[in-house]
């Protein structure tokens, strides 16, 4: 790790340390803000799967290929994300966390939107799927500028010692937007009694447009929250000291460029361990059995197995915030990534078509989100620890974002890829070499948990 972590004295000239914002006010704000933006993450994460492959592209007598083609569409906005956090993160370092947290907020908010206005294939032909790839561009924009600054809103005004903690809130967005999301989707096939595969029924024809629509409401509330937010402490203390940055994106590369590939890499397996036990484990699970596609669970029940597996991920993202400032980021996720190379080894035996029921894929689905808690929940003060305050934004943020083209963007495709032509037990092996790559990335991090973010 770079000098730049190196503590320096306080200085006797520094002013006293006073925050504005109450702890209560944000929690709100940082969680909230990543509920919404998570939400309608998921809301396209689930529709890319059941819904766009027959509404947005060619029809083809292969429908793994219709499913490809809406999986590269959801990838796309992976490849945005780091540019959403060069963007925001210029200017969350250069004029506060505050007014760049609503304009990611904003960003995110009205691509969802658009997106349940749009034409479908039979309306506009490829305009459809060009409109789509390129509002899917803009989620990924907004998204690539709002965790950064929800970590940094959470990690920024948090008291020392209970970093990782406070930090728990904004990752606690990530299973309350799946809830939201899914949950909406399965009140919707059950009232409508969509089945997969289903063409002709309401849910096509317009119902799978009201999660999209609805992310309007939840904006609207995420905006009243934030503008009542003042600017983090820490942050504030930069500016007064006349120690911001004019190009935070070239400053970040030039005194913490060791950071950023290495922040990258820790996060790489939570990103692939995610998209595979979500979108991914959705294609497959819903997938034809007697044609060797998948589990051929229904989808109104997979929506149910999802929804009571995500309760798993919130319990997880706690006690990884508590164990992370109790015994050190190092060592809590060593422990984590050791304990998926074993999941990842499970693969074949919980989702062998021959003998997978849909309890075998619940346990399977359940664990999986639980590890996916002990790892996420202490990424949000992991990585913003890394970097100096002046360009804390941007760094995370890269970090953050290139770890989801490596470990989110290709991750559904290639384990569709993978389980078609070799079965579970592939994917699981994929999974397992990213882990031991992030593995190798968080025993060569040094430990963050005592650095004071002020000194920094």
């Amino acid at each position: 790790m770079t000098d730049t972590l190196q503590q320096k004295p306080p200085s006797p000239q520094t002013p006293p340390r006073v925050n504005g914002n109450s702890r209560g006010r944000v929690i709100i704000a940082s969680t909230i803000g990543t509920t919404i933006e998570f939400y309608d993450f998921y809301a396209y994460a689930t529709a890319a799967v059941v819904v766009f492959p027959h509404l947005f592209f060619p029809k083809t007598d292969n429908a793994t290929v219709g499913l490809l083609a809406s999986l590269a569409t959801f990838g796309l906005a992976f490849v945005a994300r780091p540019l959403g956090s060069i963007l925001f993160g210029h200017f969350g370092d250069r004029i506060g966390r505050k007014a760049t947290l609503i304009g990611a907020l904003l960003t995110m908010g009205i691509a969802t939107f658009i997106i349940g206005c749009l034409p479908t294939y039979d309306q506009v032909g490829l305009w459809a799927p060009a409109m789509l790839a390129l509002l899917r561009f803009c989620q990924g924009i907004g998204l690539g500028g709002e965790w950064s600054g929800a970590a940094l809103l959470a990690t920024e005004n948090a008291e020392e010692g209970k970093r990782a903690r406070a930090a728990m809130w904004p990752q606690l967005g990530a299973p309350f937007g799946f809830l939201l999301a899914n949950g909406l989707f399965l009140l919707l096939v059950t009232i409508m009694n969509h089945t997969d595969g289903d063409v002709e029924g309401d849910f096509l024809a317009w119902g799978w447009r009201v999660p999209f629509l609805c992310s309007a409401v939840m904006v609207a509330i995420g905006l009243w929250v934030r503008f009542k937010l003042d600017e983090t402490p820490v942050f504030q203390e930069t500016l007064d000291k006349g120690e911001d940055v004019k190009v935070p994106t070239a400053e970040v590369f030039r005194v913490a460029w060791k950071e950023v590939i290495l922040g990258t890499f820790v996060m790489v397996s939570t990103y692939t361990l995610f998209y595979i036990v979500t979108t991914w484990f959705l294609s497959f699970g819903i997938g034809d059995r007697d044609k060797g596609a998948g589990l051929g669970i229904e989808y109104e029940h997979f929506l149910v197995i999802q929804l009571i597996s995500a309760c798993f991920f919130v319990v997880g993202i706690p006690i990884a915030g508590h164990l992370a400032d109790t015994v050190g980021r190092r060592k809590f996720l060593t422990v984590a990534s050791v304990i998926i190379l074993v999941y990842s080894c499970a693969f074949q035996l919980f989702l062998d078509p021959d003998t997978a029921t849909e309890l075998t894929a619940g346990v399977f689905l359940s664990i999986g989100m639980f590890l996916m808690g002990l790892i996420f929940g202490p990424m949000s003060a992991v990585l913003p620890e890394m970097f100096p305050t002046n360009v804390r934004y941007t760094g995370s943020g890269i970090a953050y974002n290139l770890s989801s083209i490596l470990g989110a963007a290709v991750a559904p495709f290639i384990a569709v890829a993978l389980a078609t032509n070799y079965g579970p037990w592939a994917v699981g092996m994929y999974l397992a070499i990213v882990t031991l790559i992030s593995l190798v990335a968080i025993r060569i991090m040094r430990e963050t948990r005592d650095i004071d973010l002020y000194s920094i």
